[in-house]
């Protein structure tokens, strides 16, 4: 079997749904990508290795290595995408759409479109003259737990000796970012008549509490931590939702709100967990066991790498681009625990990632193709 064309792959690969999401009822399994992608790497030469993840069923990792031994270069991307609202789409999400010199599809940037890249990059250099393993991860579930990152870094056999993961940053290297943690802080009081306030606890008016507390470390963590690769060099806090309360003479008895914080890279997840349960525990002092804290989601650390990498270097050199922090994240601090020198590189631009009409810049593609196909021949061919 041949490879199909680049424009070919790209379409397969769009028009295989993958959403994942929070609430499994939108989620979908990435079986078709997964299956598409092996096949088409086992027509270059490679040995695949597919599989499922724990948890809700239907969700799998790939794996696909050419080449003997440890090191070598893994290039590494994400099958599922966002979920979308079809009413804010003007092209079919699931359908590969040129118009206005673009590509529209979800998932053409971030990120399955990235594989179409890699794989043509490789059908176009030499397996004969290929002196370092080459190796292909496709993993599940990056939008919502990185569950397919977090299975593949306790791989016993995986040592590559660099990584590039190919989200999209126009081709600038990446080579450290913020993480990202959920929090929900739900406060917990006793309902009754609001015209006896004194008989009930007001969940609300405790929240008022913890809300307090938490602008104050917000200011704290602006003041004391920065970075200044970031353009946003200090960690953040965002209060991004809140509900509680049935009726308006009912005194509330459940509040529940959600926080978003962005690690920077020094400061761990451990460490700020801590200053959300020290806050917690100072309101249950006054109010006992009103207050608890919860991750939402297995919290992400930063990716800490180093601008004298040689891989970063090598990055600099062939994209003409100095490498940058971003404020977003990545897979990127759990494929790093494989030992491997890893950045940050893709075609296509983050402005787009979870955007209705997501597209990639027609003349975008033959520069990001000679970018991939050098750091590809560089790494494996010489």
């Amino acid at each position: 079997m041949s490879l199909p064309s680049f424009l070919s792959m790209y379409q397969q690969l769009i028009a295989a749904p993958s959403i994942s999401a929070m609430d499994e009822s939108l989620s979908m399994s990435n079986k078709g990508v997964i299956d598409l992608l092996a096949t088409w790497c086992t027509s270059l030469g490679f040995e695949c290795e597919i599989t499922e993840l724990s948890g809700p069923k239907g969700r799998f990792n790939l794996l696909a290595k050419r080449g003997q031994g440890d090191g070598g270069l893994m290039l590494a991307g994400h099958t599922d995408t966002v979920p979308f609202d079809d009413s804010r789409w003007n092209y079919n999400p699931f359908k590969l759409s040129e118009d206005n010199n673009k590509l529209y599809g979800l998932g053409s940037i971030d990120m399955k479109g990235f594989f179409a890249f890699v794989l043509q990059s490789i059908s176009e250099l030499d397996e004969n003259i290929q002196t370092q393993p080459i190796l292909i991860l496709a993993t599940a579930d990056e939008e919502t737990t990185m569950a397919g990152a977090q299975q593949v870094c306790q791989h016993k056999n995986l040592k590559p000796a660099r990584c590039i993961i190919g989200e999209p940053t126009d081709m600038t290297p990446v080579f450290t970012h913020k993480g990202h943690m959920s929090s929900a802080i739900r406060v917990v009081g006793r309902s009754g008549h609001s015209s006896d306030p004194e008989r009930g606890l007001n969940a609300i008016e405790v929240m008022h509490k913890v809300i307090a507390k938490l602008l104050t470390l917000k200011e704290q963590l602006k003041n004391k931590y920065a970075v200044e690769h970031f353009v946003i060099p200090y960690p953040t806090l965002n209060l991004g939702h809140i509900h509680g309360g049935d009726n308006a003479n009912r005194i509330c008895g459940c509040c529940e709100m959600h926080i978003d914080m962005r690690p920077l890279p020094g400061l761990s997840v451990q460490e700020l967990q801590m200053m959300l349960l020290k806050i917690a525990t100072e309101i249950n002092n006054q109010y006992p066991d009103s207050v608890s804290v919860m991750d939402m989601h297995e919290p992400i650390p930063a990716f800490t790498g180093s601008t004298d990498s040689a891989l970063v270097k090598l990055a600099e050199k062939i994209s003409g681009e100095q490498a940058v922090a971003v404020n977003y994240c990545t897979e990127a601090p759990f494929i790093q625990q494989l030992g491997c020198e890893t950045i940050v590189m893709g075609p296509g631009s983050i402005n787009q990632a979870h955007q209705p009409d997501e597209f990639l810049a027609m003349e975008k593609i033959k520069p990001s193709q000679h970018i991939i196909t050098e750091m590809i021949r560089t790494s494996c061919f010489s």
